[in-house]
């Protein structure tokens, strides 16, 4: 009975940390649609934070392949989401930071999955960080969810690994 509990609690905070993430990305990405004209940058801070309503096609960092990127990483998110899912399944409920990565991470590929089925032009992006002409490739709140969860699984990875080498 107890197991049970555990693992109903494990869908519920996975559940919600995703819907959270993915609420989160649609509803900036809303506002920014209706608010903002493209590619026309909107400074917060200067130069060096500004609001900027793109298309991306490709990936993070701008990684692209032209006109195949819709299908290629839309292919690739749905492959990737199994993987994750099947990943959170077999995580046991006491690794709460794996856990929360694996959902940070899918709610960021869902938002942008989400996009890439909306926009054949690629996914809304708008956070601009920079200087002048040195800039960060623009992002939105799905690439800071992907980002942190790949960063924490990255960490709960290390960890895993140096409990059983000091097992060992």
């Amino acid at each position: 009975m107890k197991d049970e509990r555990l693992e109903a609690r494990k869908f519920t905070v996975y559940g919600s940390i995703l819907a959270v993430i993915v609420v989160l990305d649609i509803a900036t990405k809303y506002v920014v649609e209706r608010s903002l004209n493209l590619y026309e940058p909107v400074p917060v801070i200067g130069d060096f934070f500004r609001l900027t309503y793109i298309f991306n096609r490709g990936a993070a960092f701008g990684l692209s392949l032209g006109d195949y990127s819709r299908y290629f990483f839309l292919t690739l998110t749905v492959i990737a989401l199994v993987v994750l899912f099947l990943w959170f399944r077999s995580t046991p409920p006491s690794d709460r930071l794996r856990l929360f990565a694996i959902a940070a991470v899918s709610g960021g590929a869902i938002g942008n999955l989400i996009d890439r089925v909306r926009h054949e032009h690629g996914v809304v992006d708008f956070f601009d960080f920079g200087f002048g002409n040195l800039r960060w490739p623009v992002f939105n709140i799905a690439d800071i969810a992907v980002t942190i969860g790949a960063l924490l699984l990255a960490v709960s990875l290390w960890k895993e690994e140096a409990k059983v080498g000091s097992e060992a």
